[in-house]
């Protein structure tokens, strides 16, 4: 986390949350949710703008983060802004010697390979849990053929709670009251 982040955290500690207003895509993108993009409907249907400003992007990586109950977010000052995710906390990008790095530009070890019934490929890694980009999947199979990887089968829908994740976080101070 930034340091600048966590100085404003310390001088305002009880910055009420965001939630709805960050996306991220099954691609690595990530897509600002204004009003109307929520009213629309749930993301990915509304996805709403994606983000190009590029030193933008890179702060949102370097704060990205989860919490005790497995929604991420990003810590935007003292602002936590929860992200709702089309598929997974990350998206791994596959290198041509089988190295992998995230959406968030940091490296992991691969630990399992899994496949669910749509032949989409995930990776468990010690950062985390996330899906192989569409783009890297001949690579995934290069390294499942090289005996790098096994995969496994699995099922989508058991992926979240599986490893511990939200796909759209839940503000818990609305359902306290």
């Amino acid at each position: 986390m930034d340091d600048i982040v966590k100085q404003a955290l310390a001088k305002w500690p009880n910055v009420p949350a965001c939630y709805g207003w960050l996306g991220l895509d099954a691609r690595g993108r990530w897509y600002l949710r204004d009003d109307s993009a929520q009213a629309a409907g749930p993301f990915p249907l509304s996805k709403g703008s994606l983000l190009q400003h590029e030193k933008l992007i890179e702060f949102i990586e370097r704060n990205y983060e989860p919490d005790a109950h497995g929604q991420w977010f990003f810590q935007n000052g003292p602002q936590r802004v929860y992200v709702e995710l089309e598929t997974t906390p990350f998206i791994w990008r596959i290198q041509p010697d089988s190295s992998v790095v995230s959406h968030t530009g940091r490296a992991a070890v691969v630990h399992n390979c899994l496949v669910d019934e749509q032949g989409r490929v995930y990776l468990a890694t010690d950062m985390g849990f996330g899906l192989v980009h569409t783009l890297d999947v001949a690579l995934a199979v290069q390294a499942v053929e090289a005996g790098h990887w096994t995969p496994q089968q699995v099922h989508a829908a058991d992926l979240p709670e599986r490893f511990g994740y939200a796909m759209s976080p839940l503000d818990r101070s609305k359902t306290a009251a």
